[in-house]
């Protein structure tokens, strides 16, 4: 896993962080201490949202890769319209001499 992207292990660790807030929240409401312990809710609460921010900023992170592939796709896009320019130039004539 890198810093950059946000790897198939990691968001299934953030799914059973998500999983196991929502199964203690349930746990708590069903013995009736929804609001018995402050604390440990926002403790959990912290530790999902930390872990959402980091998948909402890397897991639609372009790697370096990717992004050129996005550069070479808009830009062969975008030069569809372009015509090429006929030149008076020839293969066979030679450069003008500079001076």
């Amino acid at each position: 896993m890198t810093d950059e992207t946000y790897g198939e292990e990691r968001a299934r660790h953030l799914e059973a962080l998500l999983r196991a807030l929502a199964g203690r929240i349930q746990e708590m409401d069903r013995a009736g201490r929804l609001l018995a312990e402050p604390g440990e809710l926002l403790r959990l609460i912290g530790d999902v949202r930390s872990e959402l921010f980091s998948y909402e900023v890397r897991a639609t992170f372009d790697t370096p890769e990717v992004a050129e592939h996005r550069r070479i796709v808009a830009e062969s896009q975008s030069s569809e319209t372009i015509e090429w320019q006929r030149t008076e130039w020839r293969p066979d004539e030679d450069e003008p001499e500079t001076r």
